[in-house]
């Protein structure tokens, strides 16, 4: 092979350097989630057991009273709809 045929290969098979650059949308990291989503779904898993603790206070029997059949489930539903916004969330 001549100087000029590794030449020609060498020109063709270079990268140039612009293409090299990373873009504006490429991620800082690789994980799907945030600092701030994570945040959001330690609160959320927190609202959900506060919710499901309130429900096992209840004195009436089998859970019929107030505590067991609307505060505590209201409660957990909170807790859910949190991780949802925390899934649903743009990494900042």
């Amino acid at each position: 092979m001549s100087k000029k045929q590794k030449t020609a290969i060498k020109q063709t098979t270079t990268v140039p350097p612009a293409a090299v650059k990373p873009t504006q949308n490429a991620p800082a990291s690789g994980l799907a989630f945030g600092k701030t989503n994570f945040q959001f779904m330690l609160i959320g898993i927190g609202v959900i057991l506060t919710g499901f603790i309130i429900m096992t206070l209840d004195k009436e029997e089998f859970g019929f009273g107030f505590l067991g059949i609307t505060l505590g489930p209201i409660v957990v539903f909170c807790g859910f709809m949190i991780e949802l916004y925390a899934i649903l969330k743009k990494k900042a």
